[in-house]
Parts: C-alpha cells; structure tokens; sequence
C-alpha cells in the first residue's frame, strides 16, 4: 500500500508511506483416484490438513533454497458435485515475508562451531579438519542478502563480572546500550559468571530477557531511553560490542534468518 497526498498547486501527489500488506495464498487442489485412495477420503483428509482458523506452517523447496512462512486457514472450498473434483484453500499471512528455513549465526567473542556431517580428512600427517574456532573479537561485518529488512536475536553469555554494554551499528550509526547498574537494582544481583542475555529485534517479537538460575526476567526498562531495535539491511551491517568493565568476560553471538519476498 502506497500512501501519496494530492497536492493543488502542482501535477501528481506527495509520498507520505508504503507498507506491505498481509499475503493470501490460494491453492487450487483437485482430487483424483489413486495410490490407495479415492476421491472422498481426499476431501477428508483436506478438512484434516487444513483445518480452518487454525495456524499452519507453510514450507516451499525449490533447486536454490527452502523457505517457509505461517499462516491461518481461512477457508476450505470444496465443489463435491462436478465431474473433476476440487478443493480451493486460502490461507492469510500476517507476516508477507517467507524465510530462510536456517538461521545464520555470527560469532564475536566465544568457539565458532565448525563440524558438520559428512567429513572426510584427506591426508594422515595433516590437520585438515577443524571442529570450532576460537574467535575474539569486538567488530564483526553481517552480509546481509535478504530482500526486506529483517531483525535479529543478540545471545550474550557472562563468563565474569561485566559493567554498562554497549552495542553500535556503525552502518547505520545506531546505538544500543544496557545499563547493568538498573539490572543490579531489579534483580538484586549485578552481572557475574553463567548469566545470560536474550535481545530480539524482530518485528512483532521484540524483547530483552536476563536469564539466570534457569529463570527469564524481563529487563527492559534496562535499556537506555534512546536505544534502537537493530534491523539488518541489504549489504554489509557492522556490528561493534563494549563494556565499561569485563568485556573480555562477554560471549557475543548475532543470530538471524533471510527474509524473501517470494519464493
């Protein structure tokens, strides 16, 4: 939806906003004879399937990629009385976008899982084949190649005593900041070794939790007034971490999926 305002001294109109709406996925679906089954028990098993208002998950493979998106049936046509049966499903999307069925993890600071099934290691004298690297740093770039926005999920792991984080996104200048000091306050406790904190910046989903003990608290009047919610945009996001004491006590990782706008 694109919103324009007319204007009379001059030919054509002002942009003012543009959004996406919801998407609506209609499947056509005819019923035919075969691998044991007939025509009725289909229009059964599509009921079964597709039962309406009900949330489903929708996952499309293609040669290049697999992506998927959720939806809510709303509703199930089925013409029962013509010759070639068929059933017609429309299904709403409240988020337009389809996305990628892994999530892309970024390391920072902490072991970089590199192992994966199958392997095969070439040469008997050499090491060839690493399980995890070791990463410390405090800046780290997040190619981006989705086709919208897209936001992401920050897991920061305490090994020590760490004070007041800060996190930059110098492509966009933005800034988010934590104040350890509030925590301390709400929870009784600064903190120290085995804590835990979980941002999301996912539209719809945003949230900061400290996890501690086994038990999430919400801490979101922990951030500063002026913090931003981080959007990864297309092409390279530079992410940069600090804290005012213990930054090598921090085990950062970015966490974020590709949004598609079809597949």
């Amino acid at each position: 939806s694109i919103n324009c305002t007319d204007v009379a001294s001059y030919d054509g109109s002002v942009f003012n906003s543009a959004r996406k709406d919801t998407r609506n996925i209609v499947m056509t679906i005819r019923f035919e004879n075969g691998l044991g089954y007939d025509v009725e028990e289909l229009r059964h098993n599509i009921y079964k399937y597709f039962p309406v208002k009900q949330k489903l998950k929708m996952e499309v493979v293609s040669d290049k990629r697999t992506s998927y998106t959720y939806g809510y049936v709303e509703d199930v046509n089925i013409d029962q009385f013509s010759r070639n049966e068929f059933a017609q499903i429309s299904i709403i999307c409240p988020d337009p976008f389809f996305y990628s069925e892994k999530n892309i993890v970024t390391t920072f600071h902490g072991v970089e899982d590199l192992f994966e099934f199958p392997f095969s290691n070439e040469s008997l004298t050499e090491d060839l084949i690493e399980f995890g690297r070791i990463r410390n740093e405090v800046m780290r770039t997040i190619y981006y190649d989705g086709d919208s926005d897209v936001g992401i999920r920050i897991n920061i792991h305490f090994l020590g005593i760490v004070r007041n984080i800060t996190i930059f996104n110098t492509t966009k200048r933005e800034i988010l900041k934590i104040d350890t000091e509030k925590i301390k306050t709400y929870t009784g406790k600064e903190i120290s070794a085995g804590d835990e904190i979980l941002l999301s910046t996912l539209k719809g989903a945003k949230s900061i939790y400290l996890l501690r003990e086994g038990v999430y608290i919400n801490i979101l009047n922990c951030l500063d007034k002026n913090a931003v919610w981080f959007q990864l945009s297309k092409g390279d996001n530079v992410f940069v971490y600090t804290a005012e004491y213990g930054v090598d006590d921090i085990n950062f990782t970015v966490e974020h999926q590709i949004a598609y706008e079809g597949v």
